[in-house]
């Protein structure tokens, strides 16, 4: 064979042979996470129930997945159609409407997600003064009496259930667990991710540098570490408008620093080991040695501490929406929720629904971290 031939078969070869997903080291520590059976299943337990909230509007909806009228299919779902296009008047159709519902049953049909309401669906049919309770605790001719041709109406089936009541509101209280439960996961998870950002970008600069960097670092977050959080939140709350964004933002001032101190203590342990003084040495910037040599060693301790921060922003979300401090008033919220328990002794589902979904949240994060601790526990993952 020559040259060119040897070469060509050495180029194919290599392109057959796969580079493994994990390095050994990873495959490790994913083995020790598998190890917590705990976490492990915590893991996907959370993850099923954030990927299922992500298509709430295909679970819990007051307008159907799809629709045919006419011979034209349509996507109530993602199209707000006008009511005009039924025979209405009004700029958005009501799909609960009996005459829009009914119009569209005669030239088409309606497939419709299995719970009925969204989280804002005010519920006209309940059986009594909201809050109602669970659908399920009512027989079937009181669940049915507020309907047009009672237990006969077509109407009063099971997709029109609350299955864990109304608020006092006359709104579906699983529904609003469900858009709930996401906006908290996600508010947690843009919190966490930024939060990480900053706090690994300062504490990888003061650990490294050191000197008056570090000093004036540290000074500057013992004195922000001092202000009461909670207490300025609630009155930069008070005057700013709500929002998503304006409550993220000010939740960020502060809980960057919990990664500060995890990261400077490792970069100070690793700046004057011998990989970072050799790329000194060779003239590698302070930028790459960072970023690129010392920070992916560094990101071992911080990584642990993610699901107990995601842990913490959800927590605080849930304070302040329970204080009036947080989401815009209507916004589907697990801390709003747990308020109107406290204000409806009468209605217990309220304060369990919401208790039981933090919980259960909250509980499979810390499992989740406990496992991703000892996935990295260099005690277990070097034996």
């Amino acid at each position: 064979m020559t040259d060119i031939q040897v070469k060509a078969a050495v180029e194919i070869q290599r392109a057959r042979t796969r580079r493994p997903l994990l390095s050994p080291l990873n495959r490790r520590r994913w083995s020790n996470f598998k190890a917590n059976r705990r976490g492990y299943w915590s893991l996907w337990i959370f993850l099923v129930l954030f990927v299922l909230s992500l298509f709430a509007e295909f679970i819990a909806n007051d307008k159907p997945i799809i629709a045919s009228y006419k011979g034209e299919i349509l996507l109530p779902v993602l199209v707000d159609y006008p009511e005009e296009k039924f025979g209405g008047f009004l700029a958005v159709a009501d799909y609960r409407d009996p005459a829009i519902h009914d119009e569209i049953e005669a030239h088409g049909w309606l497939i419709w997600p299995p719970i009925r309401y969204s989280y804002r669906t005010v519920n006209n049919e309940i059986p009594e003064a909201a809050p109602a309770k669970p659908s399920w605790l009512y027989s079937k001719a009181v669940r049915c009496k507020r309907y047009p041709k009672g237990v006969d109406d077509p109407d009063c089936t099971i997709g029109n259930w609350n299955w864990l009541g109304t608020d006092d509101q006359a709104r579906d209280v699983l529904a609003r667990v469900i858009y709930g439960f996401r906006i908290s996961v996600l508010f947690g998870l843009v919190l966490t991710f930024f939060s990480a950002v900053l706090g690994v970008s300062a504490g990888a600069v003061q650990g490294y540098f050191g000197g008056w960097t570090d000093l004036l670092f540290q000074r500057f977050i013992e004195i922000w570490s001092s202000i009461p959080v909670l207490y300025l939140i609630l009155i930069m709350a008070s005057v700013l408008p709500p929002g998503f964004f304006i409550l993220l933002g000010l939740m960020l001032l502060f809980s960057w620093v919990a990664f500060v101190s995890v990261v400077r203590a490792e970069f100070l342990r690793a700046r004057n080991l011998e990989y970072v003084n050799a790329a000194r040495a060779l003239g590698v910037s302070n930028r790459t040695i960072i970023y690129r040599h010392m920070l992916p060693n560094a990101m071992v301790s911080a990584l642990t501490f993610l699901p107990f921060i995601l842990n913490s922003s959800i927590t605080t979300l849930t304070s302040l929406d329970f204080l009036g401090f947080g989401l815009p008033p209507g916004s589907p919220s697990l801390g709003e929720l747990l308020k109107q328990g406290q204000s409806n002794l009468n209605a217990p589902w309220l304060g369990l629904s919401g208790f039981f979904t933090l919980s259960i949240m909250l509980s499979l994060l810390i499992f989740i971290g406990e496992a991703t601790r000892d996935a990295f526990d260099p005690r277990k993952t070097f034996r």
